[in-house]
C-alpha cells in the first residue's frame, strides 16, 4: 500500500545551497527521528528516490509492505487452538457400516463353511432361520449381500467425511448413492422383519434384529443429513428403489418356494434295511483292510445305491466298514446334513473317501482295492 508523508523542510533556496554543501548533523538527526516514528506506523517500508520539493514541503512516497507486526505475531501465537472437529453424520455412517460389515462377514463365513452360528438369544430357532430358504436371494447367501451393502455404506461414509477412500466420486453423487443404499437396506430389513413375524412366528434371531437396527439407523441418519427440502426432491427416487427391492425379494422367494414345495412335503423318519447276502472271504478281507487304513463310506438311509454297496459286501463285511450316516435324524425340511458329511464336502451318496481320494457312487471291489492299496493277486482266502 503506497501513501505520502508530509514533512516540513527549509525553503528552496536553502536546498540549493545544501546541494553543494554536506548535510548538517542536525538535519540528519531530524531525519532519523522521523524515520523511527514512521517505522512504528509502517514497520515494512522503503523510500523511493523521487522527492517533490515545493515551498519547503517534501512529499515522500512511502510504500508499506504487507505483513504482521510484532504485536500481531505475538497475538497469533497466543490465540487459542481451534476446537476439535465434531462427529458428522458421515462418520456415523462409516462406523455403523463397518459394524454391519463385520456382523455379515461373520455370518457369510458360517454360511460358506456350513457351520452353526453362536446364538446368545433364540437358540436353535436362530440357527434354523439363518439356514432356511429365506437366507438365500436368487441363490446368493443373504449375509454376503448384506456384507457388500454395509461395505459400500462404510466406504461412502469415509469418503464424504473427508477421508478420500473413493477417488473420483463427487460429493453430490456420493450423497445420492449413500441415500439410495440406506433406503434399499432399510426396505429389505422391513421386509425381513415381516417374514420373521409371519413365517417364523415365535422364533427369535439376534443377528437379524441387530442388522435391522443398523439398517434403520443408517437410513434415519442419512435422512437427517439431507434435510427435509432435499428429501422432497428425491422422495420419488426413494419410493422407486423401495419398490424394486420388495419386488426382487418377493420374486426370489416365490421362485425358491416353487422349487422346494415337493421337498417341503417330504418327512422321512430314519429306518434300517436288512442286508441279506452272505459275505465272501474276499469281501471280509477287503472290508478289514479298508477299516485298517481309515477308509470311510458316506451314505443316507434312503439311498438305494448305498444299500446295493452294502449288499455287495454282505452282512458280516458291511459291519466292518466305517459307514457314516449323513441324516441320522431323518430327512425333512430344515434338517441339516450331519457335520461330518458336510465337512467332507459330500454332494451325493454313496461317497467313499480313501487315502484322501474321493470316489462317488457305488464301487467295484477292484476299484476299492486299487485305491486302498489292497493287492488282489496276493489275496489268500486261508
Amino acid at each position: 500500500m503506497a501513501s505520502f508523508v508530509r514533512v516540513s523542510a527549509p525553503p528552496i533556496s536553502s536546498w540549493a545551497r545544501s546541494l553543494s554543501a554536506p548535510r548538517s548533523l542536525s538535519s540528519t538527526i531530524e531525519f532519523k527521528v522521523f524515520q523511527n516514528s514512521l517505522s512504528e506506523v509502517c514497520p515494512n517500508y522503503f523510500f523511493k528516490n523521487d522527492w517533490s520539493l515545493a515551498q519547503g514541503v517534501v512529499m515522500m512516497p512511502v510504500k508499506c509492505l504487507s505483513g504482521p507486526t510484532k504485536n500481531a505475531g505475538s497475538e497469533a501465537e497466543t490465540s487459542p487452538p481451534p476446537p476439535p472437529r465434531s462427529i458428522s453424520a458421515y462418520d456415523w455412517c462409516a462406523a455403523l457400516g463397518a459394524l454391519g460389515f463385520m456382523e455379515t462377514g461373520y455370518l457369510t463365513y458360517l454360511k460358506l463353511t456350513n457351520s452353526d452360528p453362536f446364538c446368545p438369544i433364540g437358540g436353535a430357532t436362530c440357527s434354523d432361520i439363518l439356514n432356511s430358504d429365506y437366507a438365500l436371494v436368487f441363490g446368493v447367501p443373504l449375509p454376503l449381500v448384506g456384507m457388500v451393502a454395509y461395505g459400500l455404506v462404510a466406504s461412502l461414509g469415509l469418503h464424504l467425511a473427508g477421508k478420500n477412500s473413493l477417488f473420483g466420486l463427487g460429493e453430490s453423487n456420493g450423497r445420492l448413492i449413500l441415500l439410495g443404499s440406506t433406503t434399499s437396506m432399510a426396505t429389505a430389513s422391513a421386509y425381513f422383519l415381516y417374514l420373521l413375524s409371519t413365517k417364523f412366528a415365535g422364533a427369535s434371531c439376534s443377528y437379524c434384529l441387530a442388522s435391522a437396527a443398523l439398517s434403520f439407523s443408517l437410513f434415519f441418519i442419512t435422512l437427517k443429513e439431507f434435510g427435509l427440502q432435499e428429501i422432497q426432491k428425491v422422495v420419488s427416487v426413494q419410493l422407486c428403489i423401495a419398490s424394486i427391492v420388495v419386488a426382487a425379494l418377493s420374486t426370489s422367494y416365490d421362485t425358491s418356494q416353487s422349487f422346494s414345495t415337493s421337498l417341503a412335503e417330504i418327512d422321512m423318519q430314519p429306518f434300517t434295511t436288512e442286508i441279506i447276502t452272505q459275505s465272501s472271504p474276499l469281501a471280509l478281507s477287503l472290508a478289514k483292510h479298508l477299516h485298517t487304513i481309515g477308509a470311510k463310506m458316506y451314505g443316507a438311509f434312503w439311498c438305494s445305491h448305498c444299500l446295493e454297496q452294502k449288499q455287495m459286501f454282505g452282512r458280516e463285511a458291511a459291519k466292518l466298514l466305517d459307514y457314516v450316516e449323513c441324516y441320522p435324524d431323518g430327512y425333512r425340511r430344515g434338517i441339516k446334513m450331519e457335520k461330518a458329511c458336510a465337512d467332507a464336502g459330500i454332494e451325493g451318496f454313496p461317497t467313499w473317501v480313501i487315502n484322501g481320494q474321493v470316489l462317488s457312487g457305488d464301487q467295484e471291489f477292484s476299484e476299492l482295492a486299487r485305491v486302498s492299496g489292497f493287492i488282489l493277486k496276493d489275496y489268500n482266502p486261508t
